[in-house]
Order: C-alpha cells, then sequence, then structure tokens
C-alpha cells in the first residue's frame, strides 16, 4: 500500500482504483487533511521547475498516477504500475463512497456558475451526497481568509479543489493546517466535465489513452500544454534510472 515509485523525481503511489479507494476510507476516517494529487505528465515536467509543487506532491498523503504518460514511463522504468487511476474516475468514486456513507464534499474552482451546475449533476447520479458548499474560482488574495472560513464553516468529508495545478494543490498546502475538511483533492477540469459544460472522451479515447488528443481537438488552443507529453517522455527515457524506488 505505501510502494512508489519516482518518476523524474515525483513520487507516484503504485495502487490500482480499489487501493487508492481504501486508502481515501481510512483519510476520512483519520483527523486531519489527507493530500490526496492527481499528476498527469504536464505536472511531473512543471514539478521539476517548481519547487513549491514538488514541495506539495512530497507532502501529499496519495499521489495516484492520473497522467498515461506515468503509465507509460514506469513501464520504462521497469517499475510497471498496475493501472492508470485517472483523477475524475477516481473522484466519481469517492462521491460514490460518500454518498453511501451519508458523506459531504465541497466544491471549489471552475468559472462562476459551473461548480453550482457540477453539483446537481452529482446529486442527481448520488442523492445520499451532501453538497456542503461551492465557491467558484475566481477571488483575489484579499478573499482567501473569507473563502476560508465558509469552507470550514461547511465543514466537508472531501474539499475539491478546481483551481488548476499548480494553483490547486498551493492552496491546499497554504491552509491544510487551518482547513476543516477529512480529505483534499486537485481535480482540475473535473468539475467542467461533471457540469456539461466540457465533454468527457468517448470510451475509446479513455481506453486507449488518448483523452490528451480528445481535449486537444475540443480546445485547440490546448496545444502548447499538449507539448508536454512527448517533453516528459524524452525526460523519462533519458533520467538516472538510479533511484526510482522510494
Amino acid at each position: 500500500m505505501n510502494n512508489k515509485i519516482k518518476i523524474l523525481g515525483v513520487p507516484v503511489d503504485m495502487v490500482n482504483y480499489d487501493e487508492a479507494m481504501e486508502r481515501f476510507k481510512e483519510f476520512i476516517r483519520e483527523d486531519g487533511v489527507s493530500l490526496i494529487v492527481t499528476p498527469n505528465s504536464e505536472i511531473v515536467v512543471n514539478a521539476g521547475k517548481n519547487p513549491e509543487l514538488m514541495d506539495a506532491i512530497n507532502q501529499a498523503e496519495m499521489v495516484i498516477p492520473d497522467g498515461i504518460g506515468l503509465v507509460y514511463a514506469s513501464k520504462i522504468l521497469k517499475h510497471p504500475l498496475e493501472e492508470r487511476v485517472t483523477g475524475i474516475d477516481f473522484f466519481g468514486r469517492t462521491l460514490e463512497y460518500l454518498s453511501q456513507n451519508a458523506g459531504s464534499v465541497f466544491l471549489f474552482g471552475s468559472k462562476p456558475g459551473i461548480a453550482d451546475k457540477a453539483a446537481e449533476k452529482m446529486k442527481e447520479k448520488y442523492p445520499g451526497l451532501t453538497i456542503a458548499g461551492t465557491r467558484n474560482g475566481y477571488f483575489k488574495p484579499e478573499e482567501e481568509e473569507e473563502i476560508l472560513n465558509e469552507i470550514n464553516a461547511a465543514s466537508p468529508d472531501l474539499f475539491c479543489v478546481a483551481l488548476g495545478s499548480p494553483k490547486q494543490e498551493l492552496f491546499v498546502l497554504k491552509y491544510r493546517d487551518r482547513l476543516n475538511a477529512k480529505a483534499a483533492i486537485g481535480v482540475g477540469g473535473s468539475l467542467d466535465v461533471w457540469s456539461g459544460e466540457l465533454k468527457r472522451a468517448p470510451e475509446f479515447y479513455r481506453k486507449h489513452g488518448l483523452e490528451w488528443l480528445y481535449r486537444f481537438i475540443q480546445e485547440p488552443s490546448r496545444y502548447k500544454r499538449m507539448a508536454a507529453l512527448p517533453l516528459f517522455m524524452l525526460k523519462v527515457v533519458f533520467s538516472d534510472k538510479s533511484q526510482i524506488e522510494c
């Protein structure tokens, strides 16, 4: 359960969906805020250039292998991950578990109205889930204290942060000692998908690790970000492979 692999210096838990969910259930029972990070290739590359992001990942209680690039990299490093644990699917499983156990979630991030729409869809799918609160991701630094108070008053089991990386991880790291929640997870654009603002890639793309291509088709403006995947793979191929186990 504690087995990890280092990919370009970033520790990633070698967990499948079931193992990740067992860890999540432990987090919900424990005191304090457990941080869950869902890195893809781009986030791993950025962590190598951003010490604060790397620090947040190192302090996380669980780092799941969200990107297909991480699975490919683990095979190159001769420590293959059992499966890809996508952030959006894992997030869905946590919501299902919370729904079945009278749990709650606070949705924070995305454009105005997106979190509210996502909350409605979540309640339709998981009637037992309590939406403790919602807040869009557009705010000024001086508003953070007010936002923190709003979250803490709601006291959610799961604090879902959709601010994009590294902003979402750094927000949790900055306030984790003051957050009144059991677990916090950065989910990137998952609320946009839940709300219907963005369509999830069809099963063919997901099955073959081509969600990045589908996102590019939907949002051609992401072309610069797409360059992170080949850069990531090149870095892995030529990386020092002597210290890959944590």
